[in-house]
């Protein structure tokens, strides 16, 4: 099986030298460009699984870039933005362009490790496959591209964190999953001790889905976690 490949694009050479050894030492592949224009080069020769985007690049704002690729054929790559700057209102025009993450420098190796780890998963299942853009229980359907949650037709606004917990759990219908292992495969990284995270974001989950009655589809396995109705 071929390593996942990372795409790192940012203007500080420092940066890119300590992405390319962090993310080989945890088996991905990596390529780097100090420019948008280069990067969009590697990106038509080489298979990308991720690109981490700096915020602000020389030639082309981060926010121009993403769109860029996001409206190119290039769309499905997951993308994290890598930034300096904090202000909520570029997190949010990102994540609405369609960025899939978002993490502010000075940042932590292994939690910017595990957020790759966590959106590589979102288009490739762990076979390498590609998996489908949509997933649909009944009435619910989630829109894995645009990252749009409806029932009926009804959005459901949910965060990035409710969101992946969401997919998870539908894509491995009448599966149960323990705390420790969600913790895992949404958050990416280990907070031991801390497994009450998943129980608090179960529970807005839950409540944002109680006003069309579907809560009860997101079941609690006693002494193991949580689980999906199986249709």
């Amino acid at each position: 099986m071929r390593k996942k490949s990372v795409l790192a694009i940012d203007d500080e050479q420092h940066i890119l030298e300590l992405l390319k050894y962090n993310l080989e030492a945890n088996g991905y592949e990596v390529h780097t460009a100090t420019s948008v224009y280069i990067g969009l080069e590697i990106l038509k020769s080489v298979k990308i699984d991720v690109v981490l985007l700096d915020m602000m690049l020389p030639d082309v704002d981060g926010l121009s870039a993403l769109k860029d690729i996001k409206s190119s054929e290039y769309k499905d790559i997951p993308v994290i933005m890598v930034t300096a700057k904090t202000d909520e209102i570029d997190k949010i025009i990102g994540l609405e362009l369609g960025a899939d993450d978002y993490i502010c420098k000075p940042f932590s190796v292994r939690e910017l490790i595990a957020r790759v780890k966590v959106v590589s998963r979102r288009y490739k299942g762990d076979n390498g496959e590609e998996t489908k853009n949509e997933l649909t229980c009944k009435n619910l359907k989630m829109d894995l591209l645009s990252h749009r949650v409806t029932f009926e037709g009804d959005k459901i606004d949910l965060t990035l964190k409710e969101f992946e917990l969401l997919r998870l759990l539908m894509e491995n219908r009448g599966r149960a999953f323990t705390r420790e292992a969600l913790l895992d495969r949404v958050w990416g990284y280990d907070y031991t001790g801390e497994t009450r995270t998943v129980d608090v974001h179960i529970r807005y989950l839950r409540g944002k889905m109680e006003p069309y009655n579907i809560d009860t589809w997101i079941e609690t396995v006693r002494g193991v976690g949580y689980r999906f109705i199986k249709e």
